[in-house]
């Protein structure tokens, strides 16, 4: 499971537990629905931690209550399963294909303020990954052909007639977790014959929810319980006027946070507000940028966090290397609710705005030693928070220039953290948003232009190129010239004009040494290097990866390390001296371990592929091209979009493979690692894992690698080729005629069809070869 697990002991809920599996042995999805506070997390994550064995570990869990709308919740999935997304294929697709052949387990917490976002991204991943089970909570369901929704109710209480038994009273779940909780704060607390009574009646009054419960228990370090209920009595009448029983249950738990606000002290209930504008898990550094101000300094912010922390308004997570901080939902609300009544939201999100903007200017200051990997990871804990910096800065009035500002200091974040898609939304919604010349906007051309190119689309690279070089004429900005130099050269690169690249990369890297832009400058030597190798002069490029490893190793950088060992392999190998491309090409495997960019793993596959066959390993060399292709296809992307150069070598040498092996061996040996993940790849290009060995299949199951749909997409060609119309599939499938209508046009898409007769033909003309 990708969170921490729970720091408290999980009480009670056995039936629930019981049903909730069996609805997960009956259906592929199960919303389990209820109030605020109900636990509906609670369960559902152990539901999930009880079920690891049976989904052999592979089991995650995304929290949604930190997504600003539905439109991030596909990247939040992404991003809680390490999914890098580095091309312009929809992060929906690159998440199944990630899922693609895995039995895995997926929770969607806290689904209902992204309800429609959720259940599209849901029914997609279902119809498209066949053995994947997903569990989702919200306070409503989804609403999606198949679903089972389990309604959870309060923890049990006694009947009216087993009120005065002991054990009944004892046993009951609510009791239990209240217990449970005080015994937490005030070591050796029991239920005995003179407060037992008391006991109970709290446990009614609060409606047998959990997280009412577990406030009520906070405050049995300083009452008793009969002093808890008397208060708690005295409110109620106050807040209902009238009969308890008038009071809704998310209208208890409120007034219960609500009690809990008034007894904490002014500056607690000043932070509380302040934090409530992390959707997320903070750290302290955090913590004390949004929480200090005038009434609060802060040297106190940690003992005033700690206080709140004792109270059970903040959570602590001490799991990991630094505690990391945070509110549950309600807690967040409500402090949002007070923030705005104290008028001070606008103040508090600009501090937070500024906190990541720092974060942020700070990694790419930075950028150029050895804390990459660290600071990535602390950008990929941030990732909710900086979205929610953007979504604030773009829509305030007057805070255009910072969110231009943090949407190009976060590149390293969108490029080698594998946020692509959000990048480039981000900065082409700022980019429309203002059209003057000016610093902020210049940044913000280049860093969309580079996002662009990596994902493949030139033509809108060369638009926002253009309109860089504008700005930067119209402010006489030299350096800004050469960021557009760079990536222009980047451009032609890729479209195969090396010697255009070449005077352009030469150009920007004179400007870039001459200020002192070294991570610039790196970047573009090794792809200086590359346009060298492919311009017929390897050893020129030779001689250009020579100096960009030694800057990088001078200061510890790593990122363009791996992709300067890489073209410096691919060099060595053009010159025939294969022991020295292998050495570069594992030393830039190794480093690239440390990062989410699959890129770089992609295109040093490839030459760890070609280096095999050199060497005579030819059934090596398909199965780390199979390999290779996993990787490419999980990305979204292959080896032609880095231009004609390095995919003319690609050809030639999958050329000679099938030569020496035959077509047919060549392929199912590099098809039988279809399944592989970026990871697994490189474990067996490093030699630390065999290779996986073809097996059978039925009809449709050829050789997965070579075949350009998915597996639900093959299933739904299969439908076609029985001849059943499209409502007929989605009955069939038990899914959604939309969902079908979706799998149909991609499939005359990809297969560049025109009518369901080609698809048939193309199904029969399948089945036929596997048979052969």
């Amino acid at each position: 499971m990708t969170r921490a697990g729970p720091l408290t002991s999980f009480v009670g809920r056995d039936v629930a537990l019981r049903e909730v599996r069996d609805l997960l042995g009956a259906s592929r999805l199960v919303t389990i629905t209820g109030t605020g506070g109900i636990g509906k997390t609670r369960l559902a994550v152990e539901v999930a931690r009880r079920a690891r064995k049976a989904f052999g570990g592979d089991v995650t869990v995304v929290e949604l209550a930190p997504v600003v709308n539905g439109s991030e919740v596909a990247s939040a999935v992404a991003a809680a399963l390490t999914v890098p997304d580095q091309s312009t294929r929809p992060i929906p697709e690159q998440v199944a294909l990630h899922l693609e052949g895995r039995h895995c387990l997926l929770v969607l917490d806290n689904c209902e303020h992204v309800l429609d976002a959720a259940a599209d991204l849901v029914e997609h991943l279902l119809s498209e990954v066949e053995r994947l089970t997903v569990v989702t909570t919200s306070r409503e369901p989804l609403d999606l052909p198949g679903e089972q929704v389990y309604a959870l109710g309060p923890l049990g209480l006694p009947s009216a007639e087993r009120r005065a038994d002991r054990a009944a009273v004892d046993g009951a779940e609510a009791v239990r977790l209240l217990v449970d909780r005080a015994r937490a704060l005030v070591p050796g607390f029991e239920v005995t014959d003179a407060n037992r009574s008391a006991v109970l009646q709290l446990c009614e009054r609060l409606d047998g929810m959990p997280l009412a419960l577990e406030l009520a228990a906070v405050r049995l370090r300083s009452l008793s319980v009969h002093q808890v209920l008397d208060r708690l009595d005295e409110r109620f009448t106050l807040l209902s006027r009238g009969s308890r029983a008038e009071v809704p249950r998310h209208r208890t738990l409120w007034d219960l946070v609500d009690w809990s606000h008034e007894l904490c002290t002014p500056q607690e209930r000043l932070l509380w507000a302040r934090l409530s504008v992390f959707p997320a898990a903070f750290d302290l550094a955090a913590a004390e940028a949004v929480g200090t101000c005038e009434d609060l300094l802060a040297a106190d912010v940690l003992d005033v966090l700690d206080r709140l922390v004792a109270k059970s308004i903040v959570t602590a997570d001490a799991t990991g290397e630094e505690v990391r901080f945070g509110m549950l939902v309600t807690m967040r609300e409500y402090g949002l609710t007070r923030l705005a009544e104290r008028g001070q939201e606008a103040e508090v999100r600009c501090r937070h705005r500024d906190h990541f903007l720092r974060l942020a200017s700070d990694v790419v200051r930075d950028w150029s030693g050895p804390e990459q990997p660290a600071a990535l990871a602390r950008m990929r804990r941030s990732h909710a928070d900086l979205l929610a910096a953007l979504e604030w800065s773009t829509t305030t009035p007057g805070e255009w220039a910072r969110a231009a500002q943090l949407g190009s200091l976060l590149r390293y974040h969108w490029i080698a953290g594998g946020f692509l898609s959000d990048g480039r939304r981000w900065l082409e919604r700022i980019l429309a948003t203002s059209a003057g010349p000016s610093v902020e906007r210049g940044a913000a051309l280049w860093v969309a232009a580079w996002v662009c190119l990596i994902q493949g689309d030139r033509d809108a690279a060369a638009g926002h190129l253009a309109a860089c070089r504008e700005v930067a004429a119209a402010l006489d900005d030299a350096v800004l010239t050469a960021r557009a130099d760079h990536w222009t050269a980047l451009m032609h690169l890729f479209s195969g004009d090396t010697a255009a690249a070449i005077t352009r990369y030469e150009a920007a890297i004179a400007v870039f040494d001459e200020v002192g832009e070294h991570a610039g400058a790196e970047t573009a030597l090794f792809q200086l290097a590359m346009a060298q190798t492919y311009d017929g002069s390897p050893e020129a490029a030779l001689r250009t990866c020579e100096r960009v490893l030694a800057r990088c190793t001078a200061r510890g950088e790593q990122w363009c390390r791996a992709y300067a060992l890489w073209v410096s392999g691919v060099g060595h190998w053009h010159l025939g001296d294969l022991a020295a491309s292998r050495r570069a090409a594992l030393a830039a495997l190794e480093l690239q371990r440390a990062f989410q960019d699959g890129i770089c793993t992609a295109l040093t596959l490839e030459l760890t592929s070609w280096l095999a066959c050199g060497e005579g390993q030819v059934e090596r060399a398909a199965e780390l091209s199979g390999a290779a292709r996993a990787v490419w296809r999980r990305l979204g992307t292959t080896i032609e979009a880095f231009g004609p150069g390095i995919t003319a070598d690609g050809d030639r040498m999958t050329a000679l493979i099938d030569a020496r092996l035959g077509p047919a061996s060549a392929e199912a040996l590099r098809a039988a690692q279809s399944g592989l993940s970026k990871a697994d790849a490189v474990e067996l290009a490093l030699g630390r894992r065999a290779a996986v060995r073809g097996g059978g299949g039925g009809a449709l199951a050829t050789e997965q690698g070579a075949c350009p749909l998915t597996p639900r997409e093959l299933e739904v060609a299969q439908h076609i080729a029985d001849g059943l119309s499209n409502r007929a599939i989605a009955d069939r499938l038990v899914i959604s005629v939309r969902t079908v209508d979706g799998h149909v046009e991609r499939i005359l898409a990809k297969l560049e069809f025109t009518s369901r007769a080609q698809v048939a033909r193309w199904v029969a003309e399948r089945s036929a070869l596997a048979q052969r």
